[in-house]
C-alpha cells in the first residue's frame, strides 16, 4: 500500500519550548508548518523545574518577546509567582523569574499553537531526514509516512535515545515517562551528523501535605509585579501569589549520600553522557564540595491545582531506597511522602558546532537545529534557539536575508556564538559572566534593542511598535530636560541632601547630576523636581539608568565600536585556510572545521590566537589590494604596500578587539 505524502513549507520536529517558538514563527511569517511530537500532551512540557526566568534566563526571555517570541506572553498568563532578582545589586544582572502552574503553562502554550493561522500539528514520530545532494528535502516518519518540506527544524529536546535512570533501574522513556525518539539518531548519523550523549537530571516531586513548612523559610513574592512581556499591561497581572520555601540539607543526608557512592550511576558508570556544570546532582556536589555541610533545598509549588512539590537543588539518580531515606533528614521533610522519584535522563543530541550562525547546518542545506538538541540546558536557552532556527528556515524559503544577532545586540547573540564557535562538551547554560557587554544588553531594555527588528520581520505588531516609539521619545525628552534643568544651593535642596546622607552643594548643578550620585535617584528628586511630567514606570526606570550609569554606557558602546570592526571584517564561507602562510596548522585545521563568518568570530575560536588574527588580516589585506591592482589594471611592476605596516596596523587592530597583547613578531 502506498503511505501518506504531503507537502508544507516548513517541518519542525518536537514541540517542547523549541519546536513551540519555532513553529509560532514560522506560522506567524505565513507559511505552511507542521509541527510533529511524540505526544500532544507534551506540547511546552517544563519536565524538570517550574518556572521561567532566573538569572540571564530572564534576559533570554525578555528579548525573545521583544522579537516576537510567545514564551514571556504565556507565562505572563499562567505564573504562580513572580520575583526580581539580583535587585541588590546593578541593573545589568537583575533578572525576572517566575513560578509556573506547569500544567496550565503547557495547556496555553497548546491553545495558542492550536488557533495559530498557518499550523498543524501531528502526534507522530520522526524517524529519517530525507536528503539529496546535500539538500533537505522532507522528513519520513516511523509509520512510512513522508512529508515534503523546504527547510526543517530539529528541536527534539531530551527525547532522542532517551533513558531515564535511578540506581539499578533503567527504562528506555522519555522525561516523565513519554515515549522516546528511538530512530531519527541513526539517520541523523548516516548523513554524516555527529552526535553526543548528554545527560541531565531532576529531583523529587513530593506531597505538599508531608511537608513540615514551620521549619522551612518563606520565600515570597514581589509586591509589585513586573511582567516578562513588553506588550502585557503590568496592571493586569497583579494578583495573590503563592510562596516558595527554603531548607537545607543536613550532614545526615551527606553521609547517606557518601555512603551509596557506589549504588550511583553517576559514579558506578551506568551513565554515560555528561551532565550540566552549572545545575549538578545533590551526589555531584557532595562530592565535588565536601567542606561544605549543608545546601541550600528550594521547594516550590508545581501549581495551583497539584499537590505536588518540586525540591530545587535536590536532583538525583540514587535508588529509590537512598531517595527516601536522603530527602527525609531534610528539615521539614522529616516525614515526606514521595510522588515521583528524581532521575537522571540521557539523551543524544549534537556537536552543535555543526551548526552556522544562523543554526543551519553546514553540511546539509534547509535542516537547522535548536534547542537541547543542540547541546544546551534550560526551557529559556532552548526556546530562544528555536525561535532563531524557526525564523531563519523561514527566511531561507522566503528568499530573505538571514537573521543573525551578534555578541554586542543580545544575550541571544552570545549563547548562539558559544554554542557554535566554542568547543563544549557539557550541556551549554547561559550565564551575565559569559556577556561582554552586559550593562548594554539588560532585560529592561530589550524592547528598546530588538523590537524594531522584530517589527521589520513581521513578528511584533504596527501597534507594538508604535509604543515603542512613544516610548523612545519620552525617555529622550525626559533625559535632556533634566541635564538642562538646573538648581541652585537653596537651603531647600541643602536640606534635603543632608537628609539623603548626600553632600551638600557649593554651587548650583543639574537634577541630572544629582541623579548620578550613587545615594540619589530620579524617583527620590520628585520634590526638588515640581514640574516633572507623569510618566510611566518604565519610561522612569530607563531615564534613571541611563543617567546614572552614562560614563559606564558610553564607554561600552566604545568597545563595542571596537568589537565591530572585527566583526565586519566578512569571511567568505569557502575561504582557503591552508593557503594563508604563516598561519599555525592548528589554526587552519580550526578555521577550516568552523568555517566562521568573520574575523570576530574567527578570533573566539578556541585554538585561533590573536598572532592567527592577526596573519588573518594581513593575509586579506593583501588579497584586497591584488584584487583592487587588477580591478583598476594597476601594472604589476607596481610595488607592494610595505608589509611591516600592515602588520603591525593588524596587530593593534587585534588587540583592540580581542583585549589580548599582540606580538609584532609575527614571521609573515
Amino acid at each position: 500500500m502506498p503511505n501518506l505524502e504531503e507537502s508544507y513549507d516548513i517541518v519542525v520536529v518536537g514541540a517542547g519550548h523549541a519546536g513551540c517558538e519555532a513553529a509560532l514563527a514560522a506560522a506567524r511569517l505565513g507559511l505552511e508548518t507542521i509541527m510533529f511530537t511524540v505526544s500532544v500532551d507534551s506540547i511546552a512540557l517544563m519536565p524538570c523545574n517550574p518556572n521561567i526566568g532566573g538569572s540571564s534566563k530572564g534576559h533570554l526571555v525578555r528579548e525573545l518577546d521583544a522579537l516576537g517570541g510567545e514564551m514571556g506572553k504565556n507565562i505572563d498568563k499562567t505564573f504562580i509567582q513572580s520575583k526580581m532578582l539580583n535587585e541588590s545589586k546593578g541593573p545589568a544582572v537583575h533578572s525576572l523569574r517566575a513560578q509556573a502552574d506547569k500544567q496550565n503553562y503547557s495547556r496555553e502554550m497548546r491553545n495558542t499553537l492550536e488557533n495559530t493561522d498557518h499550523l498543524t500539528i501531528r502526534q507522530a514520530e520522526v524517524s529519517d531526514i530525507i536528503v539529496e545532494n546535500g539538500v533537505l528535502t522532507g522528513v519520513k516518519t516511523f509509520s512510512g509516512a513522508v512529508y515534503h518540506c523546504k527547510a526543517a527544524v530539529l528541536a527534539t529536546g531530551t527525547y532522542l535515545k532517551a533513558r531515564c535512570i535511578y540506581g539499578d533501574v533503567s527504562n528506555a522513556t522519555g522525561p516523565n515517562g513519554l515515549q522516546a525518539a528511538n530512530y531519527l539518531t541513526e539517520s541523523l548519523k548516516a548523513h554524516g551528523i555527529e552526535m553526543y550523549r548528554f545527560k541531565t537530571g531532576t529531583p523529587a516531586r513530593v506531597d505538599k501535605r508531608s511537608i513540615d513548612f514551620s521549619k522551612m523559610e518563606e520565600q515570597f513574592g514581589d509586591k509589585k509585579i513586573v511582567p516578562f512581556s513588553f506588550s502585557t499591561d503590568p496592571e493586569t497581572i497583579q494578583k495573590e501569589q503563592v510562596s516558595c520555601w527554603l531548607t537545607y540539607t543536613s550532614e545526615k543526608t551527606h553521609e547517606i549520600i557518601r555512603a551509596n557512592l557506589d549504588r550511583s550511576p553517576l559514579f558506578s558508570g551506568a551513565i554515560e553522557g555528561t551532565g550540566p556544570r552549572y545545575c549538578p546532582s545533590i551526589e555531584d556536589k557532595v562530592v565535588k564540595f565536601p567542606d561544605k555541610n549543608r545546601h541550600q533545598v528550594f521547594v516550590e509549588p508545581e501549581g495551583l491545582y497539584t499537590n505536588e512539590m518540586y525540591l530545587g537543588g535536590m536532583s538525583s539518580s540514587l535508588p529509590e531506597d537512598v531517595q527516601h531515606a536522603m530527602y527525609r533528614t531534610v528539615p521539614g521533610l522529616e516525614h515526606v511522602k514521595i510522588v515521583r522519584n528524581a532521575y537522571a535522563i540521557e539523551y543524544d543530541c549534537i556537536n552543535s558546532r555543526q551548526l552556522n550562525a544562523t543554526l543551519e547546518f553546514k553540511a546539509i542545506s534547509g535542516l537547522f537545529s535548536g534547542g537541547q538538541f543542540n547541546g544546551s540546558s534550560g526551557y529559556e536557552e532552548a526556546a530562544v534557539q528555536g525561535f532563531m532556527a524557526g525564523v531563519n528556515a523561514s527566511m531561507k524559503v522566503l528568499g530573505r536575508d538571514s537573521f543573525v544577532l551578534d555578541r554586542s545586540q543580545a544575550y541571544i547573540g552570545v549563547l548562539i556564538d558559544d554554542l557554535v564557535t566554542k568547543e563544549s562538551h557539557e550541556p551549554y547554560r547561559m550565564m551575565t559572566s559569559r556577556a561582554e557587554y552586559r550593562l548594554l544588553l539588560r532585560q529592561d531594555n530589550a524592547d528598546l534593542r530588538l523590537m524594531g527588528i522584530g517589527h521589520e520581520m513581521g513578528l511584533v505588531t504596527d501597534e507594538q511598535y508604535e509604543k515603542l516609539l512613544k516610548k523612545e521619545a519620552a525617555i529622550d525628552a525626559e533625559i535632556k530636560r533634566l541635564e538642562a534643568t538646573n538648581i541652585g544651593a537653596s537651603r531647600e535642596v541643602q536640606d534635603f541632601l543632608e537628609r539623603n546622607g548626600s553632600t551638600i552643594l557649593k554651587t548650583g548643578t543639574t537634577l541630572a547630576e544629582l541623579i548620578r550620585r550613587p545615594e540619589l535617584n530620579y524617583v527620590m528628586l520628585t520634590e526638588l523636581d515640581p514640574k516633572r511630567p507623569e510618566l510611566p514606570t518604565d519610561v522612569i526606570e530607563q531615564v534613571d539608568i541611563n543617567i546614572k550609569y552614562d560614563g559606564y554606557i558610553r564607554r561600552q558602546k566604545q568597545q563595542v565600536a571596537q568589537y565591530k570592526k572585527l566583526e565586519n571584517k566578512k569571511l567568505d564561507a569557502n575561504f582557503d585556510y591552508s593557503s594563508v602562510k604563516s598561519l599555525r596548522k592548528e589554526a587552519a585545521q580550526k578555521l577550516d572545521l568552523y568555517r566562521p563568518m568573520s574575523i570576530g568570530q574567527a578570533s573566539r575560536i578556541s585554538g585561533v590566537s590573536p598572532a592567527d588574527i592577526s596573519v588573518l588580516l594581513v593575509h586579506l589585506e593583501q588579497l584586497r589590494y591584488q584584487n583592487r591592482m587588477e580591478k583598476d589594471s594597476i601594472p604589476d611592476s607596481e610595488p607592494e604596500p610595505e608589509r611591516k605596516t600592515e602588520r603591525l596596523a593588524s596587530s593593534r587592530e587585534t588587540e583592540e578587539v580581542t583585549g589580548k597583547e599582540v606580538s609584532d613578531d609575527c614571521r609573515i
